[in-house]
């Protein structure tokens, strides 16, 4: 098996979580077999490994609630859908001013109130 993560996922190295990510939906393959799916309830690192706490995971026969990974090992995050909204729309106008900037307006103050 070879997990790389849903469209609405991205990946990251596990030594880049941090506190931020308390309670965000995680996946990852922590061996050839196993796929894991959770909610991230606690963040542990050394420098070469990352602790994970997951919370709703245990309780089954076969499912642990606690994994450790090398920091390098990807893991996948739910994108932020509203935040990338936000950027892409941020990107988007910041192109309109500089396109209205670069298009010849001469003389005068320029407006960047208007669009």
């Amino acid at each position: 098996m070879d997990y790389t993560g849903s469209q609405s996922e991205k990946a990251v190295p596990a030594g880049e979580l941090d506190r931020g990510h308390v309670g965000h939906t995680v996946s990852f393959q922590p061996n050839e077999f196993t796929v894991v799916f959770g909610k991230i309830a606690g963040i542990a690192r050394t420098e070469a490994m990352v602790y994970l706490s997951l919370a709703g995971v245990s309780g089954g026969t076969h499912l642990k609630d606690e994994y450790d990974l090398p920091v390098t090992h990807p893991v996948y995050l739910q994108v932020d859908v509203i935040s990338n909204a936000e950027s892409t729309i941020k990107d988007l106008f910041g192109k309109v001013q500089e396109n209205l900037r670069g298009s010849g307006h001469k003389g005068g103050e320029e407006r960047t109130d208007r669009l």
